[in-house]
């Protein structure tokens, strides 16, 4: 894999900003980030007079802008809006932010974030906001007195949303069901995803694992046993327990918001974002509760999907930069009224927490700050690791032919020759 140093021909050390007067800046973005800070750009604005200018690209738009403009030595951008997946590979690139993180400031992020800002002893990205997997379910089947009697008489205890892997196991095969009458399973406890990875890979977190496909010191561990015990759990729903809908490799996040807006789930793992944007004219509106991520033996565990802004070293207003960037994790809370609705700060969530229609703040507050929460290893290839070991795996798995721990065993090999 080209690595971003290769593509722009220079190293990190001769990378040269100047910091000149201006009365604006410029902030490279995607939809969501433009959404989400548009309004505190506007306030910080009203406030120093300092306008904020976004240029709004698709997502892989922001890597090529970014990439062409660090090559080129000198770039228009004095932030850019990045995912956490480019932290790795543009950290050579970044202005060190350690300034800014504050004392106030790190006691104001869940760790996982701050785990995902530092990159070799430096803060070099802010969190601008974060999101994770939660539990989405249904409360009228849940709270039905005829299903609780009938779950407890089966299972033994009472029917509430689960919160770990044996409750989860139970509920998805309680609520599979024929419910037409023709013999054929038209309702599902839940769904699995095999076009993405994120889902079992918190699961691998759950099961204690010290790391996702890589620990601390980048070594292989994607063949320990918390890797094949979740992918165990993970491909049981739908191999041998039938409690998730055919075609699992087929079937990614709009697949299965659709299944679960459509009423043929009883229950989804999904980004918590969601909770808010149920459709009006879904089976399921007014009836999704939500609750933390399930919990293995490590307890609760998520992927934390967050996004950072980071200075470019190559940037012309650095300090102007520097301060929108503190001005925007003062008022972190203002990207919740956006469409998306999401931040980064603890003191953002609980603020809305207690609030209508945010019921979804807790749960995804519990996720994000959970001990085993972590995010993805901070390693330039681990992309290319999804895509060819990671993600191939899965699927094979999803198959139900070889066992997790065999394919596993030859992921391992993969991982390694790509690092």
């Amino acid at each position: 894999m080209t690595t971003i140093k290769q593509q722009f021909g220079l190293a990190a050390g001769v990378l040269l900003g100047t910091t000149t007067l201006a009365e604006s800046i410029n902030i490279l973005v995607e939809g969501g980030g433009l959404q989400l800070q548009k309004s505190v750009a506007e306030q910080f604005t009203a406030e120093t007079g300092i306008e904020v200018n976004f240029t709004e690209v698709p997502y892989a738009g922001v890597f090529e802008r970014l990439t062409a403009e660090i090559a080129s030595g000198r770039s228009t951008y004095d932030i850019a809006t990045i995912d956490v997946v480019w932290n790795a590979q543009f950290a050579p690139y970044a202005e060190s932010l350690n300034e800014l993180f504050t004392n106030e400031v790190i006691a104001d992020f869940p760790q996982a974030l701050l785990d995902d800002a530092k990159v070799d002893g430096d803060y070099i990205a802010m969190p601008a906001w974060a999101n994770a997997e939660v539990l989405f379910y249904r409360k009228d089947l849940f709270n039905d007195p005829q299903e609780q009697d009938a779950f407890k008489a089966e299972y033994g205890y009472d029917l509430v949303p689960p919160t770990n892997w044996q409750e989860f196991n139970d509920v998805a095969r309680f609520f599979t069901r024929d419910t037409d009458g023709d013999g054929q399973i038209d309702f599902y406890g839940t769904d699995v995803k095999g076009a993405f990875a994120e889902e079992w890979m918190a699961h691998v977190l759950q099961a204690g694992s010290p790391g996702i496909v890589l620990d601390s010191n980048n070594r292989v561990i994607i063949d320990n046993d918390a890797h094949v015990e979740a992918l165990e759990f993970y491909t049981d729903l739908y191999c041998n327990d039938r409690a998730a809908p055919s075609g699992a490799v087929g079937i990614g996040w709009a697949e299965a918001q659709n299944l679960f807006y459509q009423g043929k789930t009883a229950m989804m793992r999904f980004w918590a974002h969601a909770y808010r944007l149920t459709p009006e004219d879904s089976l399921v509106e007014g009836k999704v509760g939500v609750a933390p991520m399930i919990a293995g033996s490590a307890g609760i565990a998520g992927v934390p999907g967050p996004w950072y802004n980071i200075i470019p070293q190559t940037a012309q207003n650095k300090d102007l930069a520097k301060q929108f960037i503190a001005y925007a994790v003062e008022y972190n809370y203002m990207g919740i009224e956006a469409p998306l609705g999401l931040a980064a700060t603890n003191s953002a969530y609980a603020r809305y927490a207690d609030q209508e229609g945010y019921e979804h703040f807790e749960p995804l507050l519990t996720t994000l700050s959970a001990d085993a929460t972590q995010g993805r290893p901070l390693h330039r290839d681990y992309q290319e690791i999804v895509d060819e070991a990671v993600l191939p795996a899965l699927q094979e798995a999803l198959a139900c032919e070889r066992s997790p721990r065999d394919i596993l065993t030859d992921a391992r090999d993969v991982v390694e020759d790509i690092l």
